[in-house]
């Protein structure tokens, strides 16, 4: 298969995405990774990174919370409960952001699965930081370096959905890799998925400290499996499963959301290089850890929604795709994008339709 962004390399299973609108378009906040989910209320809830407008976009991993919104419809309009997940301050390992949260059912419980970060070690305190992000970029791109090499992936857990949430133990579920291994510099952004035969299945982003010193990472997704929700979660020997390195030109792929459908597992993840970065992508696998090559999942941004793009960071394109289910099958997508009503970021949806 080319690697051109034709229709004809675009999975089916996408082909019939349609554009509904825009959602959490927040005054003073920016909005990103939307993870939704259908209550046991019958209503859909949204569990989404929000951080505040008066640092800069890469505020996400200095001061970043995740907040829970309601709906009647997968659709909206929606409305924000409040905030859930904060950094817990101290020296913890998730001091500082909470972000990226992915919400699943697992058993009789309720878990989000976030990315975390630690800035206790930088002598600096956030809001010292925030005003760095937005008065010196230059100047804050050490301390958020920093802060991006010390992501790690954690959870927590509630019984109902409105909370209360509670960390599940006091360190990170995936701790880096020893020095050398392909996930010595980062684990984060996980994906979860509860296995057809019972397992615990947690997917993650990892790069190494080789790639990070020449071009600031080579993102890779690999999988540590636990029996039981609580863990412990143990890596597997096969990582990295999905790895676009050997096609030059430092392609990778980022913001993993996996699924089982219709006998084959399915994962959606952001494109970073392989076709074009606007775009996403659809890997499938019949067994979770042999993968191939991806098609293309969604477009461009401006192939589904007509919006004048003003200027900024990151535009015309999806990030942090998730999808609400329905009946074994993937119902809407929800995914973070710059720009909207505030001229920061918010969720945008759209609805599978004509699925082959």
């Amino acid at each position: 298969m080319n690697r051109e962004i034709k229709t004809e390399n675009q999975s089916d299973l996408f082909k019939g995405l349609k554009p509904v609108g825009r959602v959490l378009e927040l005054e003073g906040y920016h909005v990103w990774g939307t993870s939704p989910i259908r209550g046991d209320d019958g209503r859909i809830h949204l569990f989404f990174s929000r951080w505040s407008n008066e640092a800069s976009h890469y505020g996400w991993v200095m001061c970043c919370e995740v907040a829970h919104a309601v709906s009647d419809s997968p659709e909206g309009p929606f409305e924000v409960t409040g905030t859930v997940l904060e950094g817990r301050g101290g020296s913890h390992w998730d001091s500082f952001s909470i972000h990226n949260p992915t919400v699943h059912k697992v058993g009789d419980k309720y878990v989000i699965f976030y990315m975390g970060s630690d800035g206790s070690h930088l002598g600096k305190t956030r809001d010292e930081l925030i005003e760095l992000s937005r008065t010196d970029r230059e100047a804050y791109w050490p301390y958020f370096h920093k802060l991006v090499a010390s992501k790690a992936v954690g959870a927590a857990v509630a019984d109902s959905l409105d909370g209360p949430w509670e960390r599940l133990g006091d360190g990170p579920l995936i701790p880096h890799g020893a020095e050398g291994e392909w996930d010595d510099f980062v684990t984060t952004n996980p994906a979860y998925m509860n296995h057809p035969e019972g397992e615990c299945w947690l997917y993650y982003k990892g790069w190494s400290r080789k790639t990070a010193a020449v071009d600031n990472g080579n993102r890779q997704y690999g999988l540590a499996i636990a029996s039981r929700l609580e863990g412990p979660y143990k890596k597997i020997e096969g990582n990295p499963l999905i790895d676009l390195s050997h096609l030059g030109n430092n392609t990778q792929c980022e913001d993993a959301y996996i699924f089982h459908s219709g006998g084959q597992f399915h994962m959606v993840m952001r494109d970073m290089g392989y076709f074009d970065h606007s775009v996403g992508l659809h890997f499938t696998s019949p067994d979770g850890l042999e993968w191939g090559l991806p098609k293309i999942a969604f477009r461009e941004a401006p192939f589904y929604f007509d919006e004048p793009l003003p200027g900024l960071d990151r535009e015309g394109r999806f990030e942090r795709p998730q999808i609400l289910m329905k009946d074994g099958r993937p119902d809407y997508l929800y995914c973070a994008y710059v720009g909207g009503a505030s001229g920061t970021s918010s969720a945008v949806i759209l609805k599978f339709e004509d699925q082959v």
